[in-house]
């Protein structure tokens, strides 16, 4: 049974934010569906946005299947195939000048391999990212995410500038300039700007935004950096999410859909003259070349590619707003949809959630009542981002559970319905994405 295994979890596991205890136990996976122990099926809609070509891709299993019985491991100072064959199919990508290419296990990892860049390039050591962002859990990637984390895990890196999220409701977008432009006034031992170019909480820049900041980097020697390792590999409808929004960075780093679901890799593509470093060790990993790993993320580019699946990512953006504007005719509780492709959040109005106290965790969990997974964004908001190889009849089943689910929340702003249970709102940090976590956006 579900609860006896999520019981063991939890009796065995550090718990942690975001986590555990856990809300359920897995049985299978297969395509948009998840499977708990109980045999109850839930369509997926946030993968922790990794799912891109599904869970359990018959072809990628293949593959992967192949290569263990070929060159499962490749040591330190050793190439091998798949490994040569993703660089350079990154590289190929890559809309800038030649570029070069390092990987590591995890998102954190390769977030620390870019600032090493940045410091080698540049002589500088400091930074500047967005309040409320996520780079990863290291403790130079963690420290990105806010001014003053939890005094408990006690100092982080030195020289860490934060700015105002351009994803705020008051001016955030100008006040995030004027932020940046007079850090580096005030400092000059910046060396990099780190951010996602949209964030993962759904929030789309205005279109002078990067450009303003990549012009401002420039001028200070600076070296720009974005983080899409829930964004890339054709979630927002280009291979890039930088691709939106008119500025080219020095490098990028991509992570978790990477591997296809399955296996953890990520990678930074930077420009070819940030090659000054060959004496020091940058992103020396033992699985750095691993052939399964970068056999994952070879096959599901080429998936994602020869499926059309970052077009299809395009078009059903356009479709689903489409949809939800229908739905908020019947719904005044259902506010907006934002972001691009199918990275992708539903809002609901926060008067209506706001005067009925109802935690977005209680919404999440009536999704999940209604046979969809998702997690919050914001305390009023939650992820609506299924995997690009969502078949049409998928996506109108999730959408007609999503308006059953929405009903049923929206009875619950209703006049007098305002006690909300209080296990429901202790749910809210089970609830939270993982990339949301590090600021509360």
């Amino acid at each position: 049974m579900s609860g006896d295994l999520v019981a063991r979890d939890a009796a065995a596991f550090f718990h942690q934010d975001g986590s555990s205890p856990c809300v359920s136990a897995l049985h299978g996976v297969d395509g948009v569906w998840l499977e708990d122990e109980d045999g109850r099926r839930l369509l997926d809609l946030h993968g922790n946005t990794a799912h891109h070509i599904g869970h359990a891709h018959p072809e990628l299993i293949a593959a992967l299947k192949d290569q263990l019985d070929t060159l499962p491991f490749s040591p330190r100072r050793f190439t091998n195939e798949p490994a040569v064959a993703l660089a350079e199919t990154l590289l190929s990508k890559w809309p800038g000048p030649p570029a070069r290419a390092l990987f590591a296990t995890g998102g954190s990892d390769a977030i620390e391999i870019a600032l090493k860049l940045a410091r080698v390039a540049t002589g500088k050591h400091e930074t500047i990212s967005i309040e409320g962002s996520y780079h990863g859990h290291g403790f130079g990637a963690f420290g990105l995410s806010r001014a003053a984390p939890d005094a408990r895990l006690g100092p982080f890196l030195p020289g860490r500038h934060h700015v105002t999220p351009y994803w705020h409701q008051d001016d955030g977008a100008l006040r995030m300039v004027a932020d940046v432009r007079r850090a580096l006034e005030a400092s000059s031992r910046i060396g990099a700007l780190i951010a996602e170019p949209i964030r993962s909480n759904c929030h789309v820049p205005p279109p002078w935004l990067w450009p303003q900041i990549r012009q401002l980097c420039d001028a200070h020697g600076v070296l720009l950096i974005f983080d899409e390792i829930p964004s890339g590999l054709g979630k927002t409808g280009r291979f890039f999410a930088f691709e939106h929004v008119g500025a080219t960075p020095d490098a990028v780093v991509l992570g978790k859909a990477l591997g296809g679901g399955i296996l953890p890799i990520a990678a930074v593509i930077a420009d070819a003259r940030l090659n000054l470093a060959p004496e020091l060790s940058l992103g020396h990993y033992t699985h750095e070349k691993n052939p399964m790993t970068t056999r994952a993320a070879l096959t599901t580019i080429e998936i994602i590619e020869r499926d059309g699946l970052i077009a299809r990512a395009a078009g059903l953006e356009r479709e689903l707003h489409s949809r939800v504007a229908v739905m908020r005719k019947d719904n005044p509780l259902v506010d907006h949809i934002r972001g691009k492709g199918l990275l992708l959040a539903i809002g609901l109005d926060p008067e209506r959630v706001n005067a009925a106290r109802l935690p977005i965790a209680t919404v999440v969990h009536l999704l999940r009542e209604h046979g969809l997974s998702a997690t919050a964004k914001d305390p009023s908001s939650f992820g609506f981002s299924p995997p690009l190889t969502i078949t049409d009849a998928e996506l109108d089943w999730a959408l007609d559970r999503l308006q059953e689910a929405m009903m049923a929340a929206s009875e619950l702003t209703a006049p007098g319905s305002a006690a909300i249970q209080n296990g429901s709102r202790q749910r809210l940090n089970l609830d939270l994405d993982e990339d949301v976590i590090g600021g509360q956006a």
